[in-house]
């Protein structure tokens, strides 16, 4: 029951994508495609109960979990805002490779199949910070087929209170009134 309805959650916090030029789509009543956010994904796989936007993330975690400069399985990968990532990014770190290297899980990274919000599973992650400290990283960017050329800005990492979690499945959202297809279908690949 408890999965069933943390999977809900994390469904309901998924919303439909806002367009950025609304006057290009024919139909201003269509539905846009929905996608899923990197900070419900990152709470429900590692465990680490803090809302609001990820910017928040890092001053939210301090004084309730611990938080470093050192990776570990589990934890989360806070990203200050940089660009156009004005709201901060958060992912798991899935396993720690060496000093230098992680695999990352997220969402909502890499447009895939020219899709937004897709999760990203074990993706690669190097620090590139000139003090080996994680405050810069590149990350495996899906349309380039390898490591981006960004380094993204870190604040650190933030350690859940329990051990990493296997891997969930999400169950499908429950229908609403007239909700379309093309909606539902977003969420398939997910749904138990």
């Amino acid at each position: 029951m408890r999965k069933n309805l943390a999977a809900f959650a994390l469904l309901a916090c998924a919303s439909p994508a806002l367009a950025e030029d609304f006057d290009g789509f024919a139909d201003r009543n269509a539905e846009l495609e929905a996608y899923l956010q990197c900070v419900p994904y990152a709470r429900e796989v590692s465990g680490i109960q803090i809302y609001g936007d990820a910017h928040t993330w890092w001053e939210q975690a301090q004084g309730r979990y611990a938080t470093g400069t050192t990776p570990r399985p589990g934890a989360v990968m806070a990203f200050r805002p940089h660009r156009s990532m004005q709201l901060g990014h958060v992912a798991a770190v899935s396993r720690v490779l060496d000093s230098r290297r992680v695999l990352l899980d997220h969402a909502n990274w890499s447009p895939i199949n020219g899709r937004r919000g897709q999760i990203e599973k074990d993706v690669l992650a190097i620090d590139v910070s000139q003090a080996n400290d994680w405050s810069e990283v590149r990350v495996w960017y899906a349309p380039l087929g390898k490591v981006g050329t960004t380094a993204w800005p870190v604040e650190g990492f933030i350690y859940s209170d329990r051990n990493a979690q296997s891997r969930a499945q999400y169950a499908m959202a429950p229908a609403r009134k007239q909700t379309s297809k093309r909606f539902l279908s977003a969420f398939a690949a997910y749904a138990e």
